[in-house]
């Protein structure tokens, strides 16, 4: 049999060297963990980010003190008494992961920072998570404007963030009361306690600068 007579008949001869078929791609399918956890990520983020505030000014990223654009190791799970409660503030327990060099974050400064929430260790919202081989986008935000333009999207990140140093990184443990409260956020039942991780690119001083590309889930 010819290639020709294969084509118009249909017929295959696996051990003719013109008939036979070459084995194609293998099927590839997706567990259902890994979709509920897609799915979750998806339906945070647009609830999250439907009433977020407008975006916040900060300097150009590529110039930032700290700004490391390469993806980066996610540290481990930090148990939980290695967090101690936060000075000042009811609802809130912190983990210094490295400290950082510099001035101190104060209220009324505009920040530039890297975050991954997280409910039951699974990662939420992120700054880090984009399209491209670099990853997200750095998130900026004015210290002391929760829920007003400007501001962050989470109290808990308003007020955990303050004290920390350009280069720093800081975990936080988020009560109820300083995260979403008493609502359901896509999956995320009410009354949850989440878990911040911070990375500090930059503080500005000044009300000027570069448009920061905001990342929304």
């Amino acid at each position: 049999m010819n290639k020709a007579a294969c084509i118009k008949t249909g017929a295959v001869n696996a051990d003719h060297p013109r008939c036979s078929r070459r084995p194609g791609p293998p099927e590839v399918t997706r567990s259902p963990y890994l979709a509920r956890r897609g799915a979750l990520a998806a339906g945070l983020s647009a609830a999250l980010f439907a009433a977020a505030p407008a975006p916040a000014l900060a300097d150009a990223p590529g110039n930032l003190p700290g700004f490391k654009k390469e993806l980066k190791k996610r540290p481990r799970k930090i148990p939980a008494e290695k967090y101690s409660e936060f000075p000042g503030v009811e609802g809130l327990r912190v983990y210094d992961i490295s400290e950082g060099a510099g001035d101190a974050v104060q209220e009324g400064q505009r920040i530039v920072v890297h975050y991954d929430l997280k409910f039951n260790s699974v990662t939420i919202a992120s700054s880090r998570i984009g399209a491209g081989v670099a990853g997200g986008e750095p998130y900026g935000m004015d210290v002391g404007q929760f829920g007003r333009p400007g501001g962050c999207f989470l109290k808990g990140m308003d007020l955990g963030v303050r004290g920390m140093r350009v280069g720093g990184q800081r975990s936080l443990l988020v009560s109820p009361e300083l995260g979403f409260g008493s609502k359901q956020v896509g999956e995320v039942p009410p009354n949850s306690t989440l878990t911040l991780d911070l990375e500090l690119l930059t503080i500005k001083k000044s009300a000027q600068g570069y448009r920061v590309k905001i990342v929304e889930g």
